[in-house]
């Protein structure tokens, strides 16, 4: 038996197919860029939680330590194109000795405008904490 097709009879069928098909995409395509961008804020956030710490730990007074932290933390989330609309950098200097931490909380509230259609919010708050050991073998001055 032989089938019979109308020439044409599909005519039209592709562009319906993309009208189907393409919302889909899109909103895929958005999904993935709001990923990466959390993805790429939360390591840009414990990179530079990590690096204020660091560099609080090398301090000799705690109001050094955390006039560095929070100098550090801006620069490395400003060099990672983080555009915060408030940060907070948080340094803990209660353990501040020789052999004790110093911790460094960064919190950023950061604009998430660009892939709102696919329901998030226009604001995202980013945080990131981290903990660094003070040298043992190195003398800490009281800041009287």
């Amino acid at each position: 038996m032989r089938h019979l097709t109308i020439m044409g009879a599909d005519r039209g069928s592709a562009a319906v197919e993309l009208a189907v098909v393409a919302p889909a995409f899109v909103f895929l395509l958005l999904l993935v860029v709001c990923a990466g961008r959390v993805s790429e804020a939360d390591g840009a956030m414990r990179r530079s939680a990590s690096e204020a710490a660091r560099a609080a730990s090398l301090r000799q007074q705690p109001g050094d330590a955390a006039a560095d932290a929070d100098m550090i933390a801006r620069a490395n989330l400003s060099t990672a194109g983080m555009k915060c609309t408030q940060l907070t950098v948080t340094t803990d200097t209660s353990d501040f000795r020789p052999g004790g931490t110093v911790s460094v909380t960064i919190t950023c509230e950061a604009s998430m405008a660009d892939v709102t259609l696919l329901g998030v919010a226009r604001t995202r708050t980013f945080s990131a904490r981290a903990v660094e050991v003070i040298d043992r073998h190195r003398g800490v001055t009281d800041s009287a």
